[in-house]
């Protein structure tokens, strides 16, 4: 891990296509590291979850390069790892499992980011008919020790189609149903890396369930 970390640092400082073709062996190895540790992620989620039906890192991997044609920031790569461990992978519209390594920027956790406006408004209209289920998730006291709070950008005002006094209407205004939890850099290389991480994904798996059952 402690390489990947240095890889990451030093493509921050060096974001130009000359540099990563000179450090290109470094980039690999790195991504070799990467690669290795979300195929044991995948194995040991597939134990709790059978719902993730992917098989290795290359189906959950996000790439490296970006796409910098709508981008006011054209550096052409990333400065993070991540995989996103779903059924169906990467691409997956369901709720699933992410690992974000990123020096200083670290997180584990998941949900459904931006899903795709009717999904987000299937979601929303079934917290809108009963918000209980997911609000007993959220405040149960192991998944709240974890997860202190819902992650992500929220509306300023009610979604199109729902009332702005609907009771519940602070869950209704997230445009993503994810959790995170950050970890450090001492934490990525600690030898409790991979079942710390195991744990927080455990932690989260009823919020997972909840919202997949909707989207079905």
């Amino acid at each position: 891990m402690q390489a990947i970390l240095n890889f990451l640092t030093d493509l921050k400082k060096n974001n130009n296509r000359n540099w990563f073709q000179e450090n290109k062996k470094r980039y690999e190895e790195s991504k070799n590291i990467f690669f290795g540790i979300v195929d044991v992620l995948i194995a040991k989620i597939k134990a709790f979850d059978p719902a993730v039906d992917v098989l290795s890192a290359k189906e959950c991997a996000f790439r490296i390069y970006k796409d910098v044609r709508f981008s006011k920031d054209k550096t052409p790569y990333k400065t993070n790892m991540g995989a996103y461990i779903a059924k169906g992978g990467r691409k997956s519209k369901y709720a699933g499992y992410y690992i974000h390594i990123e020096p200083g920027a670290s997180f584990a956790g998941g949900g459904m980011y931006c899903p795709q406006p009717d999904i987000l408004k299937t979601l929303r209209e079934s917290i809108s008919e009963n918000a209980e289920p997911l609000k007993k998730i959220l405040k149960n006291s192991e998944f709240n020790s974890v997860f202190p709070d819902l992650y992500g950008e929220t509306l300023k005002t009610a979604p199109r189609g729902f009332d702005k006094n609907h009771p519940d209407i602070e869950l209704l205004r997230y445009k993503s149903y994810t959790v995170i939890k950050h970890l450090s850099d001492n934490e990525l290389i600690s030898e409790n890396f991979l079942g710390n991480v195991l744990t927080i994904f455990k932690t989260q798996k009823p919020f997972n369930d909840y919202l997949n059952q909707i989207i079905k």
